[in-house]
């Protein structure tokens, strides 16, 4: 609608600490996930991947989970295979990079079940073990535990966890500042589709050096 809705990010994204991005709702932060996944196409700007070339050589290296999982009518393990085979695996390694991805969101008991009568908290997981059966060096998380209850939100927090100490980097947008205490190493806060500060997490929390995300912290409405 002519609006602009990012503007002038510019941003470096290195392996290593878990990146959490910040901000009200309307900021950006969706937007730009989608973007550096590739499900959308900036109008202006560009993404740069370091040491890798363009195209569906770059898919192969990332994945992305979003707030709602997206899920097939087939049973759990189903959904881990069909990515899989999307991505060329072989028949016969499959099958065990299957269930080792289920064993480390704990789904294999539920490995015949039906993908879609889990509960919220176990489709979540289910989305998280389809995405890290390919071994992503990049995993985006669009607010991964929005829609989950406590015990669901520890659970794929533990998940996540396992990811990052594994080697995968860890990008995840997040309203819970609790949780952003709790799992960031480096926060990019938004405000108005911009990139108004980026600093370690401790840093952030105890001294935020702008005024939108002081407010942010104290949790205040941003406009």
């Amino acid at each position: 609608g002519g609006n602009r809705l990012l503007d002038e990010i510019s941003v470096r994204l290195d392996n290593g600490p878990r990146t959490v991005i910040l901000g009200p709702n309307g900021a950006g932060k969706s937007l730009t996930l989608r973007i550096c996944h590739g499900l959308l196409a900036p109008t202006k700007g560009s993404v740069h991947w370091y040491h890798r070339g363009s195209g569906d050589s770059i898919s192969r290296h990332q994945a992305m989970v979003f707030q709602r999982p997206v899920l097939l009518r087939r049973s759990v393990a189903a959904n881990v295979e069909y990515a899989l085979r999307l991505h060329g695996l072989a028949r016969a390694p499959r099958k065990s990079t299957v269930e080792s991805a289920l064993d480390v969101v704990g789904l294999r008991p539920l490995r015949d079940r039906p993908a879609r009568v889990l509960s919220t908290g176990e489709q979540q997981r289910l989305a998280l073990a389809r995405a890290w059966a390919l071994r992503p060096e990049v995993l985006f998380l669009d607010e991964p535990t929005a829609n989950l209850d406590p015990s669901a939100t520890r659970a794929v927090e533990e998940i996540i966890d396992v990811f990052h100490r594994a080697g995968t980097k860890i990008v995840m947008t997040t309203h819970d500042l609790g949780q952003a205490r709790r799992m960031a190493d480096e926060v990019l806060f938004f405000h108005r589709g911009r990139l108004v500060e980026s600093s370690p997490a401790d840093s952030f929390f105890a001294r935020p050096c702008t005024p939108e995300a002081a407010a942010f912290i104290e949790g205040e409405l941003l406009w």
